[in-house]
């Protein structure tokens, strides 16, 4: 019996799925071994490995979720099939299985991408410095293909609304904040009040993938993107506000405080900003002479961001919160990023 042969791991019904591979995947050769990679509050990806060592992905909601709008397999599988005969390099897909009898909730398979995933500092730093270029230049000219896709000749026209991208994210993290803020932050409102008054023309709409970053990648030794991951956020928009953000999370080595905690990019021989969008100006056809309000926004919205997943460690919803994990450096991340967007805005 396929049972007795497959370990139990937390969110995968190991006999079940066994056999949804096997039907969809031919050549797999069971026993799987199940392996979580990446969890928490986001949706789940797990490392499947065959009896030959061949390697999949299985993307799953999170344990215990209950709005399907809010983890959607289906929807997420369309984004990366659709952008697979496209230049944005993806993974593979195996299938999609949308009967929650296999697994409990809706999953799907790809391809496991082998590569490096630039989770921080320590893993940058084992880079030889020439490669450190390589990726950032790899990064933006994904980003800039991303950006220049047809949404509607792939089938992903009706993705999302196309128009007022900027004024329904405001709404949206503005009430986030006040429901979730530990404190009163002045700077927040503030700059909300600022950025709804200047929004900028929207110059077209495309794909925004919306935490777009160098750990949401896979990297080649060469430096090259082999995948980007992470769609769950996607929709289509105003994509300023994807290369914005890129550049609130991009820490650099003279920085005197950083969005992440350990940003790869703060190693020697990654790209500054400057560099950065010089090179999304020379691949994009969009006009940057606004992007300071775009950073005002980024930065706004990830303060509304790490101020809400603070709260959630305050009131101990976090479950996975590391035995003296020091969570104050939120307050010192939301401080720093709240009085960024404050000084640029007022500037608009």
């Amino acid at each position: 019996m396929v049972g007795s042969t497959v370990p139990s791991v937390t969110g995968i019904d190991a006999d079940a799925v066994t056999a949804w591979l096997r039907d969809h995947d031919p050549t797999a050769r069971p026993p799987f071994r199940f392996e979580l990679i990446a969890g928490g509050h986001s949706n789940l990806t797990y490392k499947v490995t065959d009896a030959r060592d061949t390697a999949y992905a299985l993307r799953r909601p999170p344990l215990g979720h209950v709005l399907a709008t809010a983890h959607d397999m289906s929807r997420e599988y369309k984004i990366v099939a659709a952008l697979g005969p496209t230049k944005v390099p993806v993974a593979p897909l195996i299938g999609l299985c949308t009967d929650d009898a296999v697994n409990g909730s809706p999953f799907y398979v790809m391809r496991f991408v082998e590569g490096v995933v630039l989770r921080n500092r320590h893993v940058a730093h084992a880079w030889p410095v020439a490669v450190r270029s390589a990726a950032s230049n790899a990064l933006i000219d994904t980003l800039a293909d991303i950006h220049e896709v047809d949404v509607d000749a792939i089938g992903l026209g009706d993705l999302g609304r196309k128009d007022g991208y900027i004024a329904r994210q405001l709404k949206r993290w503005r009430m986030q904040f006040h429901d979730s803020k530990t404190r009163e932050i002045p700077a927040i409102d503030e700059v909300h009040e600022l950025l709804v008054a200047h929004i900028p023309d929207q110059q077209g709409s495309g794909i925004v993938h919306g935490d777009y970053r160098l750990d949401n990648c896979i990297f080649d030794e060469h430096g090259a993107v082999l995948a980007v991951l992470d769609w769950e956020l996607c929709t289509l928009g105003d994509v300023l506000a994807d290369l914005a953000q890129l550049l609130v999370y991009w820490g650099e080595a003279t920085d005197d405080q950083f969005a992440l905690d350990s940003p790869p990019s703060a190693e020697l021989g990654f790209s500054t900003r400057a560099e950065l969008v010089a090179r999304y100006a020379a691949r994009s056809r969009r006009d940057l002479s606004q992007l300071d309000y775009y950073m005002a926004f980024a930065s706004w919205k990830v303060a509304c961001i790490l101020e809400g997943v603070y709260s959630r460690y305050v009131a101990g919803a976090m479950g996975d919160r590391a035995a003296g994990q020091d969570i104050s450096t939120f307050i010192r991340r939301v401080d720093h990023l709240a009085s960024r967007a404050v000084s640029i805005a007022r500037t608009l």
